[in-house]
């Protein structure tokens, strides 16, 4: 059940399916994750070298040493060795194409959210993406967009928010005022589909000198609502990396 994209001696990267926890929760229930599924496959202890939310489906990468953990952490952290690139689908339609979020995101621990600020406050850091408008179509409740983000720094909720901020939630993503949910079969792992959200991190790409290299990209299943509504367009853009 495991998908994996790429494998070294130190490092295997695989397609988290969205509903699955990147690693098992703090209240001990006994469900699957990918650090556990990962560490099952290669037969060691995996380790996590970055998250993505439990709604939001795509690739990850796990080291398999804790010598291999260092480097690859460092090197997933620095901008200039890492590319990381994520599908969404947001309602509405942003006010130009092509453009770069910064925002200052200020996460509160009893709410378990993140908010957008206007100014530099204590416990605020910088955020900023840049995005670009690959189509557009008709939901269920107004216009949908899909955009593809290329992330420039990782904060928490990141993506969810800069976009929810401006009135346009990730699809399905009622924590950030989403209307729509995402409709489609259950997946392999008996996750619903109400229960993910139209955010997938499609490319992974990173240079960690002789420990890894490698640009991967996995595309979020097409037959899902709203992702359904983009098939020309995904189907378009997986042909130009082929």
């Amino acid at each position: 059940m495991l998908k994996v994209l790429f494998e070294n001696n130190n490092v295997i990267v695989c397609v988290k399916p969205a509903g699955v926890l990147s690693q098992s929760a703090a209240d001990g229930k006994d469900e699957p994750d990918m650090l556990g599924l990962v560490s099952e496959h290669i037969g060691t202890q995996a380790g996590l070298l970055h998250r993505l939310d439990r709604p939001t489906g795509g690739i990850m990468a796990f080291s398999k040493s804790p010598k291999a953990t260092g480097v690859l952490s460092a090197a997933i952290s620095d901008k200039e060795k890492c590319i990381k690139e994520y599908f969404a689908v947001v309602s509405g339609e942003p006010d130009s194409p092509e453009s770069e979020l910064r925002d200052y995101l200020f996460k509160d621990l009893r709410q378990g959210k993140s908010f957008a600020v206007f100014s530099p406050r204590k416990g605020a850091k910088e955020a900023c993406l840049t995005y670009k408008l690959l189509g557009t179509a008709e939901g269920e409740h107004g216009k949908l967009s899909l955009v593809k983000i290329r992330l420039g720094t990782g904060r928490t909720h990141q993506i969810r928010v800069q976009f929810s901020s401006r009135g346009m939630p990730v699809i399905g993503d009622g924590k950030y005022g989403s209307r729509e949910r995402m409709i489609g079969e259950m997946s392999d792992f008996g996750v619903s589909p109400k229960d993910m959200i139209a955010l997938h991190a499609y490319r992974l790409s990173l240079d960690a000198g002789k420990t890894a290299k490698f640009d991967v990209c996995a595309f979020p299943d097409k037959k899902l609502y709203p992702f359904s509504l983009f098939d020309n367009i995904l189907t378009e853009e997986k042909q130009k990396i082929q």
